[in-house]
């Protein structure tokens, strides 16, 4: 078990409070938040792929010594509490990249290929040279158990005590890194599925055991995430105890050396860490080694939590999220509320656990440009990444959305986060003039760099149709929320394509991840599969014993947390018209079937209000508040300029290609925009974490919630 304790060597009383810093890990930037003397501080470093935990010590370093040099400075002899959040993409990328753990499967005799026959759906109709995804688990790996539970949670077979020796040895001798453990109809009774459990413990090995990660039916799926959660475990694992150690060892020496005057060693700093989920909650770090198919899409899931909390600030609450970061672009549609998913899939494999529904193309700032076999410009899905990275960044050496925006006059070479980087503009041209006539292309460097944004718009144009029209939204009843480092430079265009009358921009898009985790809460989430009929005259005491038996078990994990604030809990039920093979998510309340009914012709265009509904799954959601923001602190800005000055001053003016010409175009620090004052279009804005785009005719204005709202001119 990997523990990360509060250190108790350092009593409460030397703690004056508690720092709170919110990492996430992208595939070029690390990026970070916190708060300092009450404001919120924001720190980019290049991410290390290869091991994530080296660019987080090294943001830790920077920041920690920040602020004990405050300390110094200001005499400050106690020391705070040390929090970190952690968003993490270790696991999403070892799916990706088919770099997990030996699995060894335990299912019932019978079943051991379910993970391989899968659905009968196939991903594209029309393709018979299509190949389906391998699955995690060769065929040698899966054991079957002669078991068997029924459908009602009837014990038909017990497992013998000699087969369940003969499984231990069977197992051993495959020299499995991690066991999954699904069972037939565990999730009615598991009774046989902890009896395997309990004799594989002698192993050593980590267990991924179905009845205690998605007690839920469709035993496809379940096998596939338990498989999924033992692929990652002992990685995850292994990451988690690194990151442990040398958050630690930064902790220790910055504060240790804070007190230069002296002269015993100082007092072991308190200490933890909480990583992301997938759901848009913070979870212990134990919890998430433990089960790190709950984290898949931790990064993400920062960023819509903080697009959604910065855009209430300013009055929108529809809103269609878009974070383009380095590798991927994620977009999601919120209304009112962040709105979690029962079933995902992720690199092809289904995962049956609660994640915020959000949509990941292979499009971002990184993404390389190419020319396909018949003489078609494509972007992407393949990323330079952080190393080499882009050209401009000084080592790569084939041509980038990012370099494509750079040789647009998009990008301003001397104000890439904040000056502290120079991106190389002359490299960029001569690297990638040359890499066009390796190709063959006559394209002018300006036609090529606007086919690659066009090209890339394209892709995420499809994206953001996935989770609006798709499903039933309309876009133009949405305000697009761009974030990310490059999300700005591409979403008035998107939001035109798509006629979206509104584009925010939050304040530090750029880490608007980063602060998403920062806001966010412990969530822990938890289900049962009933299979009920189900009608306004169902017995509510039944239904009230089943979610009181979830309300038990969140306590239980709390409390073996040491969480002493009072849990809150959403209830909410997948119902179906009996019949149907897939359910919709409502809240349990007293107008539950209404709400299905209505659910249903939003979603699917008809209901049914006399026919037969279908309880399928009861679900809860478990939150601790932590509070980490009384209210949200203001990012430093220039207040003398906005006292002084009655409108903003251009740092320049540039020439910026926009679709079809070259326009001159103002430049401004986007800290130098007065709150209120509405400006005109063209113009580029720029600060540390990203630059944004606006394109001519469009208005635009910085509200009191200091996000830049955009106002666009709808095209005939």
């Amino acid at each position: 078990m990997i523990v990360f304790p509060f250190m108790a060597r350092a009593s409460h009383s030397e703690l004056t409070s508690e720092l709170r810093i919110a990492i996430d890990t992208g595939g070029t930037f690390t990026d970070c938040v916190w708060v300092q003397d009450g404001l919120l501080k924001t720190l980019k470093v290049f991410s290390t792929p290869d091991d994530p935990s080296l660019a987080i010590a090294e943001a830790l370093r920077k920041i920690l010594g920040t602020i004990g040099n405050d300390g110094k400075k200001k005499g400050a002899a106690r020391q705070p509490l040390v929090t970190l959040l952690h968003g993490t993409t270790v696991g999403t990328n070892a799916l990706l990249q088919r770099k997990g753990a030996r699995v060894a499967l335990i299912t019932t005799a019978g079943f051991e290929d379910v993970i391989e026959i899968g659905r009968q759906t196939r991903p594209r109709l029309y393709d018979f040279f299509f190949d389906r995804i391998e699955p995690l688990v060769p065929r040698e790996m899966r054991f079957g158990v002669q078991e068997r539970t029924d459908a009602e949670g009837r014990v038909l077979q017990r497992p013998s005590k000699t087969e369940l020796l003969q499984l231990v040895e069977n197992v051993d001798r495959s020299n499995p890194d991690s066991i999954a453990i699904s069972l037939l109809f565990s999730f009615a009774n598991p009774e046989n599925e902890t009896a395997v459990a309990n004799v594989l413990t002698r192993l050593g090995k980590p267990l991924s055991v179905s009845h205690q990660i998605v007690p839920e039916f469709r035993e496809y799926e379940r096998t596939s995430t338990v498989v999924v959660n033992a692929y990652l475990q002992p990685l995850m694992q292994s990451y988690m105890e690194k990151l442990s150690d040398r958050a630690h060892e930064c902790i220790e020496e910055s504060w240790s050396g804070s007190g230069a005057t002296r002269k015993r060693r100082a007092p072991r700093i308190a200490s933890r860490i909480f990583v992301m989920q997938s759901s848009g909650g913070i979870t212990a770090l134990e919890s998430a080694a433990r089960e790190p198919a709950r984290t898949i899409l931790s990064g993400p899931a920062g960023g819509l939590v903080g697009a959604a909390a910065t855009s209430a600030r300013s009055g929108f609450k529809k809103i269609l999220s878009f974070d383009m970061g380095g590798t991927s672009t994620d977009v999601a549609a919120v209304q009112d509320d962040v709105r979690t998913g029962g079933q995902a899939e992720v690199a092809g494999l289904p995962v049956g656990v609660p994640m915020l529904e959000i949509h990941t193309v292979g499009a971002g700032g990184g993404s390389l440009a190419r020319f396909d076999a018949g003489g078609a410009l494509r972007v992407g899905p393949e990323s330079a990444g952080s190393d080499p990275g882009p050209i401009c960044y000084g080592r790569g050496t084939e041509p980038t959305v990012t370099d494509a925006n750079l040789l647009m006059g998009r990008l301003r070479s001397n104000r890439f986060l904040g000056g502290e980087f120079i991106l190389d503009s002359e490299r960029t041209r001569r690297i990638t003039s040359v890499w066009l006539e390796k190709q063959g292309s006559h394209l002018s460097l300006e036609q090529f760099a606007a086919g690659v944004v066009r090209v890339v718009n394209a892709n995420m144009e499809r994206a953001l149709r996935v989770v609006s029209i798709e499903r039933g939204y309309d876009p133009r009843d949405f305000a697009l929320v761009a974030f990310g480092g490059a999300g700005g430079l591409h979403a008035c265009e998107l939001a035109e394509a798509l006629a979206i009358p509104t584009v925010i921009i939050p304040s530090r898009p750029g880490a608007l991840s980063a602060f998403g985790i920062l806001v966010s809460h412990v969530v822990r989430d938890y289900s049962r599969t009933l299979l009920w009929k189900f009608d306004d005259r169902l017995a509510k005491p039944k239904l009230e014993r089943e979610f009181r038996k979830l309300e038990a078990s969140a306590q239980r994990e709390f409390r073996a947390e040491g969480w002493r604030g009072a849990a809150e809990y959403e209830r909410s039920l997948d119902l179906r018209y009996r019949g149907q093979g897939y359910e919709l998510n409502v809240p349990a309340t007293k107008n539950v079937v209404t709400n299905f009914h209505e659910e249903h012709q939003r979603r699917y265009g008809y209901h049914h209000p006399g026919r037969q509904i279908e309880l399928v799954t009861v679900r809860l959601r478990a939150t601790v508040r932590t509070s980490p923001l009384r209210r949200q602190p203001k990012a430093k800005v220039a207040q003398t300029l906005r006292t002084t000055a009655s409108q903003a001053t251009p740092l320049e003016r540039t020439p910026v290609f926009f679709r079809d010409k070259t326009v001159t175009t103002p430049v401004f620090e986007r800290a130098d925009l007065i709150s209120g004052r509405t400006l005109m279009g063209p113009a580029v804005i720029t600060e540390y974490s990203a630059t944004t785009v606006i394109p001519p005719g469009n208005k635009f204005w910085v509200d009191s919630a200091e996000n830049l709202v955009i106002n666009m001119k709808m095209r005939r």
